[in-house]
């Protein structure tokens, strides 16, 4: 199944989170049988990436949006594992500081966006800026407003240089949520994941939901999709993203550079600096028989 077809936000789209099942699996029965095939795809991401990163044209931005809990660490974690550090880099929207919040909202995507040959992950993202800084109430409706042309303008700007844009909403249900709440107060070594916020952010779900909906159904582009990933799996989750993202980049028409020097004379230096090498080795083990 192409989950990109699947998934996929068509542009202009309604969004209605409800009638999406966060926990569809499809064919899939269990993560040790989807487990091979997830492999397959972080193996595919981790070649891609190496000819993404030797050609030095394009890029790869991925937005991983979610609702506490939902798995964006995990997603990290596991769908990227292949991939190198060289040239991979994760960047996670928390609250901003008093100078990023001098500046206009985009002003810190655009400092961590990718570069030629990068690719970059967002652990959340501007659109923070239309999702709790609308369901909080912090700046006028008149302003949250403005800023989804704004996105859309600033991906299109990004999609012109060269970067291909991935946005993921990691789609778990309440009872999922809660569920996982509990694994964290079971679990001593994911105590430091807990917060206050975490039961105050629960309460506005509702809220989140309809903010979540809109800025999808108005973001969601040829150049840059959303794609609503069902994820109260988590092995799932990670099988849907990670052939996505290997699918897309596969289609990026990635290769390898020209050599741009002459391959016959570097050969022959190497054999030059070869034949030296094991002369070198023959007088020392010469030297070393008549010190004995």
């Amino acid at each position: 199944m192409d989950y990109r077809e699947k998934f996929g936000v068509k542009p202009g789209a309604k969004v209605r989170l409800a009638k999406i099942d966060a926990s569809y699996t499809g064919k899939h029965e269990s993560h040790e049988k989807a487990q091979p095939e997830i492999e397959k795809h972080v193996q595919r991401m981790d070649k891609l990436q190496y000819l993404l990163y030797a050609d030095g044209n394009q890029s790869l931005l991925v937005v991983l949006q979610a609702l506490d809990a939902a798995g964006k660490d995990g997603v990290i974690r596991h769908v990227f594992s292949g991939m190198n550090p060289q040239g991979t880099f994760v960047f996670g929207f928390k609250q901003p500081s008093k100078y990023e919040a001098a500046h206009d909202f985009l002003w810190r995507a655009h400092l961590r966006a990718p570069g030629k040959g990068e690719v970059v992950i967002f652990n959340r993202s501007y659109y923070e800026d239309v999702l709790v800084v609308r369901v909080h109430q912090l700046v006028d409706q008149s302003v949250w407003s403005k800023r989804y042309d704004l996105i859309n303008d600033f991906e299109t700007m990004m999609s012109r240089n060269g970067t291909t844009i991935l946005k993921f909403f990691l789609h778990i249900s309440p009872e999922e949520q809660l569920a996982r709440f509990k694994q964290r107060l079971d679990d001593p070594s994911r105590h430091w994941k807990i917060s206050d916020s975490d039961y105050s952010e629960r309460e506005l779900w509702p809220k989140y939901v309809v903010a979540y909906e809109d800025a999808i159904a108005l973001t969601s582009t040829k150049r840059a999709p959303w794609y609503i990933i069902p994820a109260n799996h988590k092995w799932f989750r990670n099988l849907a993203i990670s052939q996505i993202i290997a699918d897309t980049m596969g289609e990026m028409g990635l290769k390898l550079p020209p050599t741009h020097v002459d391959m016959a004379d570097i050969r022959r230096k190497f054999h030059t600096a070869e034949s030296e090498a094991k002369d070198g080795e023959k007088r020392r083990t010469k030297g070393a028989k008549k010190t004995k």
